[in-house]
């Protein structure tokens, strides 16, 4: 098993190559093509020679474009589910489910279009908005959704006439080189382009002066240093970094109903979601009903490979995580009190088992930080005011979820939570026409819908005297 790399519409190999490990062992999965400077530069320039001809070309034609790549993905789905799981870790199920909703991606920005928007039109002027492209975007991709996160970059970008090069994670860059092994025969040589990494290469695409727009997706830490790149050629960015979605259950919420959509919520993709629910906030008087049911759930979940039909949770994806979240564990153990789980499993791989945490104070780390696992503290509350004073008090702004047999109660009290999305008796309803993005320090612009595509884009005014 080894990808190359696509550049100035060749498939190629790299300067080196570096082990990618299989998360459910820990072994060796097989070696991957890593480029250096001097083929990023290529890449570069390729892409720059091949956007006056991309833009060029009208919506329909790009839009066909992506159609032919979702035809060709969906005719190999299962090849990408399968080596997905390999690479990082999900079940099959919610693997075939990313390479789905990727395929989905692409067809709904086959057909999105800007259209002028007419300002002002009157008998003596008239002023529009149009949308331009704005050259070659870099795609930087992490390793929790590796395929439909790269998707959701490539398909507006290339809808709107920008050319893009992909860097997917170090750790998960199969699915990535992939892709693009499929668009050598689709695309134009240079319209779409990636560059397998060994870590290196994320400042120097940042800080390229041929990059016109970063579209980072990864930890707030390396989103703050994406920002700091790209500020020396005032290049456009989209970052959607870290998040620490608190899940606010309100006293009349049914318990039992709600168990499993939180626990869904908190424990999907191993719990290395960036909209995931990572702390939960119920009344007092019900947490001990929403501890039992939760501990319930946990208690039923079988980690274990991916590839495995009975396996309900993956391992986390790396083992830099997993360490990560042994910290965590421990310091929790010491804070407060584990009802489920609460150690990593003493086996190969890096699995940690569905963890539910209660009675932790507000300082610790589970309930500060975004811990990216399955691990989830449950913190009792007196008041809705309370409630939603500690759930904003945090530097995150990703999202959130209520949770109420009142929907008007629970829509009401959203308007009071301070991040970019705010759920009400569900969890992962992401339509790809409505657009989100974070607040605080959980991002800066807006990802899906016509506002999504539009960051990939330029707005130019004109503004005409008529007569």
């Amino acid at each position: 098993m080894q990808f190359r790399m696509l550049i100035d519409g060749r498939l190629c190999d790299g300067a080196s190559t570096i082990d990618i490990l299989d998360p459910s062992t820990g072994h060796v999965l097989a070696p991957s093509w890593c480029a250096d400077a001097g083929m990023a530069e290529r890449a570069i320039a390729a892409a720059g020679c091949a956007f006056p001809s991309w833009k060029s070309l009208t919506p329909d034609d790009r839009g066909g474009a992506l159609d032919a790549l979702a035809d060709a993905m969906e005719g190999r789905s299962e090849a990408f589910a399968r080596l997905l799981t390999q690479e990082q870790g999900k079940t099959l199920a919610e693997a075939r489910g990313e390479v789905g909703a990727s395929i989905a991606a692409l067809r709904y920005h086959a057909g999105l279009r800007l259209e002028e928007r007419v300002l002002v039109d009157g008998p003596d002027e008239r002023i529009v908005e149009q949308r331009y492209p704005l050259g070659v975007v870099a795609a930087i991709v992490p390793w929790n959704f590796p395929l439909l996160l790269l998707v959701l970059k490539l398909a507006p970008a290339l809808a709107a006439g920008n050319c893009v090069i992909a860097k997917p994670a170090p750790t998960t860059p199969f699915t990535a080189l992939m892709l693009g092994e499929l668009a050598a025969d689709l695309l134009p040589p240079g319209v779409f382009q990636t560059l397998g990494d060994d870590g290196t290469l994320g400042p120097f695409l940042t800080a390229h002066p041929g990059i016109a727009h970063v579209s980072f997706t990864g930890s707030t830490a390396t989103g703050r240093k994406v920002f700091a790149s790209a500020a020396s050629t005032l290049k456009r960015f989209t970052l959607e970094l870290g998040g620490n979605d608190a899940a606010l259950v309100l006293d009349d919420a049914d318990i039992a109903a709600v168990a499993p959509l939180l626990f869904e919520g908190a424990m999907s993709n191993a719990g290395q979601v960036c909209l995931g629910i990572k702390r939960i906030y119920a009344p007092h008087g019900k947490i001990d009903a929403l501890c039992d049911a939760l501990a319930d759930l946990a208690g039923s979940s079988v980690p274990g490979s991916g590839l495995d039909p009975a396996t309900t949770l993956g391992p986390v994806q790396n083992a830099a995580q997993h360490v990560r979240l042994a910290e965590l564990l421990d310091e929790s153990r010491a804070l407060g009190r584990i009802v489920a789980g609460g150690s990593p499993l003493e086996r190969e791989g890096w699995f940690v088992p569905p963890t539910i945490v209660r009675d932790l104070p507000d300082h610790a780390r589970l309930v500060r930080e975004e811990q990216f696992g399955p691990v989830i503290p449950v913190l009792g509350y007196d008041t809705l005011d309370e409630a939603v004073m500690r759930a904003n008090d945090s530097e995150y702004g990703l999202g959130a979820s209520i949770w109420s047999a009142d929907a008007g109660r629970a829509v009401a009290l959203a308007s009071r939570i301070e991040s970019g999305l705010v759920w009400v008796n569900r969890v992962f309803s992401l339509p790809f026409e409505v657009p989100i993005g974070g607040a605080k320090h959980s991002g800066i612009g807006r990802h899906q819908g016509l506002a999504g595509m539009e960051e990939f884009t330029q707005a130019r005014i004109v503004n005409a005297a008529l007569g």
